[in-house]
């Protein structure tokens, strides 16, 4: 059901409603009072005019299963503004003896009655109506709000998450420049040794070559 449809629909109801009371208390007037009471009564009737047609422009905006469903709800709105049209045309047409007054008043105040009753049966239906909408789309603002708390929560663990991630990096980069300056001294520590090697295998050989030299020449002489 169309929330602005409801809107005129609303609307309607109250103006009928309101118009029923003032043609019943017009039929019971006279002269300059009477007059502007009906003046007053068909400026209303053309306000309900004009939501008549603003309602038939938007139903016939919707889908074809509600537009059956409005199109049949407006054909009994249009019937009552007829009848209210009617019932001004008899209080305005001219002079009306006490008995037809009466009459006229007594009918007025049946139908006016009976419209009232049936307006607020309306009434309560839209009213009905317009608190499911609200109470769904306060679920929907509910359920939005609650997805809305989600997201910012699982926004915030992603950038713990990539906080840690950071901080891992870091470490590793931190643990690779160490292995790299380890390596580096080892190689260092590896290529002094083998230096080593060589000077203590030469100091070796030149005192053997030493020591066979001085036991040579003792044996000759």
């Amino acid at each position: 059901m169309s929330e602005v449809f409801e809107g005129y629909e609303r609307q309607y109801c109250e103006l009928s409603a309101n118009l029923s009371k003032k043609c019943t208390a017009a039929a019971a007037l006279g002269g300059e009072q009477k007059k502007q009471k009906v003046s007053d009564i068909r400026a209303g009737l053309e306000n309900a005019e004009d939501l008549i047609r603003k309602m038939d422009l938007e139903a016939r905006s919707l889908q074809p299963n509600v537009k059956t469903m409005l199109l049949a709800k407006l054909r009994e709105y249009k019937s009552d503004l007829n009848n209210l049209k009617s019932e001004v045309k008899r209080i305005a047409s001219g002079n009306i003896n006490p008995d037809a007054r009466d009459q006229l008043l007594e009918s007025g105040m049946a139908d006016a009655l009976t419209a009232s009753t049936n307006q607020r049966s309306r009434l309560v239906m839209a009213t009905e109506r317009l608190n499911q909408s609200s109470d769904r789309i306060r679920d929907s603002r509910r359920t939005m709000l609650e997805t809305e708390e989600l997201g910012v929560s699982i926004l915030q663990d992603l950038h713990s998450q990539r906080q840690a991630l950071l901080h891992a990096n870091n470490t590793l980069h931190g643990v690779d420049d160490n292995i790299g300056k380890s390596k580096r001294i080892l190689t260092a520590m590896s290529r002094r040794m083998n230096r080593n090697k060589w000077i203590i295998g030469i100091i070796i050989a030149v005192l053997i070559i030493t020591i066979a030299a001085v036991l040579y020449f003792k044996r000759v002489k």
